[in-house]
């Protein structure tokens, strides 16, 4: 006498209704906050309190200061300076994007669209203002003393990359936790992978897109440091506070970081505190620190570098504080 076999259950119960709304429901809060994260800096980007410089007797600057406020109110933070050099010199140390030089009794623009071409675009339409302002028909003389490369002219390489960086070092330290054990050999390995990174990265936008200029080991040292400080973070995170940390490390830099780092714009260019935000993020840190060392010999990154070295100082404690409390635990256990 044989025994009939229970039958095989092969799918598991259907779901509640209430489960399924709760799902539906916070998927639709994510897709909202996907939507705000990657769109409204850039539906309400402006500009306001680019700083911008104004070369020529006292008189003049100020009529030229008037005639800004009036066209775009708020929108330039305004350094008098004496003449064309000193102009000059601020935006090649990046103290200012562009100035208007009227020492030489004729408005000349001077602009530096490797800074931003954003805010390049702004200043030409303004010498075009000037131009029509003097009822001269003469156009003034728009001149770039920081441009971007020929293959390149709109730096669309510089701001697409911005994305693959923060990808890279979130990718890098998830692929870390999963296969490499031990928190020495974690720290080394995302250092390794901001070196070849680096290397690789420069080199496709620098010789290949064309994309950079200037010191190619430079532009790696950038990249390099925009790597490490993301991938450190996250393992740090991570090890401090398990899956948890991954997740807070991947908003942190990929919905508040990435879209707050101004690199398609400028971070005066977003709105409220949103560009200064993003300057103190991976991110943004590293894309202004590209745009130096391409463009401006290095000029204007110190606070780019202490932000990215601080990150890094950071996920690293993150890594051994984490480390050592596993040890104690296994130790305990």
């Amino acid at each position: 006498m044989t025994t009939p076999l229970a039958p095989l259950i092969t799918d598991a119960l259907p779901s509640r209704w209430p489960t399924v709304a709760r799902a539906v429901a916070l998927l639709t809060v994510i897709t909202g906050l996907l939507l705000v994260a990657f769109a409204w800096p850039s539906v309400r980007s402006s500009v306001h309190d680019v700083p911008v410089a104004v070369a020529g007797p006292a008189p003049a600057v100020a009529q030229i200061r008037t005639a800004l406020e009036q066209r775009l109110p708020g929108g330039f933070a305004i350094s008098e300076v004496a003449d064309t050099a000193a102009a000059e010199q601020l935006i090649r140390d990046r103290q200012v994007y562009g100035a208007i030089d009227l020492s030489t009794g004729t408005p000349n623009v001077i602009l530096a669209s490797a800074a931003s071409t954003a805010v390049a675009q702004t200043l030409q339409s303004m010498a075009t203002g000037l131009g029509q302002a003097g009822n001269t028909g003469t156009p003034v003389a728009v001149r770039d003393l920081a441009a971007l490369p020929a293959e390149d002219p709109r730096g669309a390489g510089l701001a697409a990359g911005a994305l693959p960086l923060v990808m890279g070092g979130l990718l890098s330290a998830v692929l870390l936790i999963r296969l490499v054990h031990g928190t020495g050999r974690r720290i080394a390995g995302a250092l390794a992978f901001a070196a070849t990174g680096g290397l690789t990265v420069a080199a496709i936008l620098q010789f290949w897109f064309g994309s950079l200029s200037g010191s190619y080991p430079a532009n790696v040292g950038a990249v390099a440091l925009t790597i490490a400080a993301t991938s450190l973070t996250v393992l740090g995170l991570e090890s401090l506070l398990g899956i948890a940390g991954i997740g807070i490390g991947a908003i942190a830099m990929m919905l508040i970081g990435n879209p707050l780092s101004g690199t398609a714009t400028a971070p005066e260019m977003l709105p409220g505190w949103s560009g200064t935000l993003g300057q103190l993020l991976p991110p943004g840190a590293g894309g202004r620190l590209l745009r130096s060392t391409a463009f401006f010999d290095g000029r204007g990154a110190t606070q780019a570098i202490t932000v990215l070295v601080a990150w890094i100082a950071l996920g690293a404690v993150l890594c051994l504080v984490g480390g050592l409390r596993a040890r104690r635990a296994a130790n305990s256990a």
